[in-house]
């Protein structure tokens, strides 16, 4: 019999990541924008609701800050019924007066950032899994010798809150 002495065992493996789909969240923007017309407590305000993709960022300019929470949660809502995450959504910047009009910028998070990674990458750890955990730019590598280890850190993963919606793709077995 033949054996390779150099043949490695091939490890499974997956990433952690955070995207956004432009598409359901410029769908859910674009829901935003009719249910604006329609709304009696919105109805003779100049609100404006735009995506800047360049940016990674919603702008909502109207009247008051009353009508720019209300478009916020118009917009939070029917964005979550297109698919996109609220969590997606950075909504801790303040509302800015600009003339007669006021703004709020929402920035969309995409991405994993440092901070998140080490949490994730330590409750990993913590768990006890047979897995090694890397970080590589704004995603999270994992792997094990089990795909069973994997799924255990995917539904680890799924039961914390970490702040971000997290995708899990990538699988290789």
């Amino acid at each position: 019999m033949y054996f390779n002495i150099f043949a490695k065992k091939i490890m499974a493996s997956f990433d952690i990541s955070n995207k956004t789909d432009f598409q359901k969240l410029d769908n859910g923007i674009n829901v935003a924008k009719k249910e604006l017309l329609s709304r009696y407590d919105l109805k003779g305000s100049d609100s404006l609701i735009e995506l800047d993709k360049k940016s990674n960022s919603i702008k909502i300019i109207s009247d008051t800050d009353m009508h720019v929470d209300a478009i916020v949660d118009i917009l939070i809502s029917r964005s979550i019924k297109q698919g996109v995450d609220a969590k997606s959504f950075d909504l801790t910047g303040k509302i800015e007066p600009s003339g007669k009009t006021v703004i709020k910028n929402i920035p969309i998070k995409e991405g994993i950032d440092k901070e998140t990674s080490k949490k994730i990458t330590k409750k990993i750890k913590e768990s006890g899994l047979k897995v090694q955990a890397s970080i590589m730019d704004d995603i999270i590598r994992v792997t094990a010798k089990k795909i069973d280890d994997l799924q255990d850190v995917i539904s680890l993963c799924k039961n914390e809150d970490f702040g971000l919606p997290l995708q899990f793709g990538n699988m290789k077995s």
